[in-house]
């Protein structure tokens, strides 16, 4: 997603998307640690026909991708992850003043970060959302897994508008 450069793109403070990224990084830590007081592991809480509440544990990436590699995987995707918020801020310094981009990746920031710190704190990151239908369940995530997955979402719209706005 190349991005051009205009003076009006390029200036813009860090702060507001910072901000968003630290209310990501906030929720997703406190929402944790509530689940983790009211949990124990691999419990969980029915909440409706279609969602539960279950503490479980991912040493992996999403879908539990490298979870029995023994141990390596730990500090590989830390490093990943904080590689992720550099190149991020870079990009939120570059391109302040656009605003679904720049969402986007405040919310990607906030996410990778969130799950770095369950990393650094606990070897291993805490999925408690547990989506399903029936008994078929989509693998457990957190808030920051969400914020993940709505800021590359955005990424996606906002490249699409880019590239219509181009024709």
């Amino acid at each position: 997603m190349a991005r051009t450069l205009s003076k009006s793109s390029s200036s813009g403070s860090l702060a507001p998307w910072l901000g968003v990224a630290l209310i990501v990084i906030l929720f997703d830590q406190l929402s944790k640690i509530a689940v983790a007081k009211i949990l124990a592991y691999g419990q969980g809480v029915v909440l409706a026909p279609f969602f539960n509440l279950v503490l479980v544990y991912n040493r992996g990436a999403a879908f539990s991708f490298l979870a029995m590699a023994g141990g390596w995987q730990r500090w590989a995707f830390t490093a990943l992850g904080i590689v992720a918020a550099l190149v991020i801020c870079y990009l939120l310094k570059r391109h302040g003043a656009q605003k679904m981009f720049c969402t986007a990746l405040a919310l990607i920031l906030g996410g990778a970060l969130g799950n770095v710190i369950d990393r650094l704190a606990y070897g291993h990151v805490i999925d408690f959302l547990d989506f399903h239908v029936r008994t078929w369940h989509w693998p457990a995530f957190n808030i920051a897994d969400s914020a993940i997955t709505i800021g590359a979402v955005l990424l996606v719209i906002d490249e699409l508008r880019r590239v219509r706005g181009s024709r």
